[in-house]
């Protein structure tokens, strides 16, 4: 069988990095992408000594042509994209600011990297998923994107992945039966840089249902929204 070729978004530090390591312990053949090349060769060079399969190509997610650019590397070189992973994602909001002062420009920004990016990667990988029928989408989404206990605070982060949630149920109604799954999920609160050192959970945990779901078997969810395995409310 020709192993799983996948595609992890801003996946050179973070969570992103994490589902890079314990999909290519899998055995998947991993893209790992970043804006930064600098960083993202380092993040290759910390995986390839360990016997992993990871190689890195260079990504900025708010920049259509390079996503186009992105999908024709694939569907040159391997003619396939198994699995992609919309890791990518921004929190920019001002610190104690709520929706009365967010400001537009904030949340159109938020928006280009947490919901347009994840859009446009699907819309140019699924292509390439439905030539093999066979698909996982994994979206990282958060807790601060539901609606059953939407709040105030972060507003445009909130906005942004609610509306990442909204997209993933679109996405697995456009391509049910054909073999791909597309599934939201929470990975909690993570130390990374965006977590900041007094989260409560290692990188490892935070990666973990993300990888799950990237490697559901044909019978697995779809439509979903997950944390730790498990379904939890939109």
């Amino acid at each position: 069988m020709t192993a799983r070729i996948a595609v992890v978004t801003g996946a050179s530090r973070g969570i992103g990095f994490e589902i890079c390591r314990q999909l290519a312990r899998l055995g998947i053949n991993v893209v790992l992408t970043a804006r930064d090349p600098g960083r993202g060769n380092k993040a290759v060079a910390t995986l390839q000594p360990q016997g992993l399969n990871v190689i890195f190509h260079a990504l900025d997610v708010a920049d259509p042509e390079q996503i186009h650019a992105l999908a024709d590397y694939l569907a040159r070189t391997h003619g396939r994209c198994d699995i992609l992973v919309n890791n990518a994602g921004i929190l920019i909001d001002k610190r104690g600011a709520g929706v009365l002062e967010l400001q537009v420009e904030t949340l159109r920004a938020t928006l280009e990297t947490n919901f347009y990016a994840p859009l446009q990667m699907s819309q140019a990988l699924v292509p390439l998923m439905r030539k093999h029928r066979y698909g996982r989408i994994v979206n990282l989404s958060s807790g601060l994107g539901q609606l059953e206990s939407m709040g105030d605070g972060t507003p445009a982060y909130r906005a942004s992945k609610a509306a990442l949630n909204a997209l993933t149920l679109m996405l697995a109604a456009a391509t049910k039966g054909s073999g791909i799954l597309v599934n939201s999920m929470c990975p909690g609160w993570v130390r990374t840089d965006m977590g900041g050192a007094s989260a409560t959970r290692s990188v490892e945990k935070g990666a973990e249902t993300a990888v799950w779901l990237a490697t559901l078997p044909d019978n697995g969810p779809t439509g979903g929204f997950f944390r730790d395995r498990k379904a939890i409310a939109w």
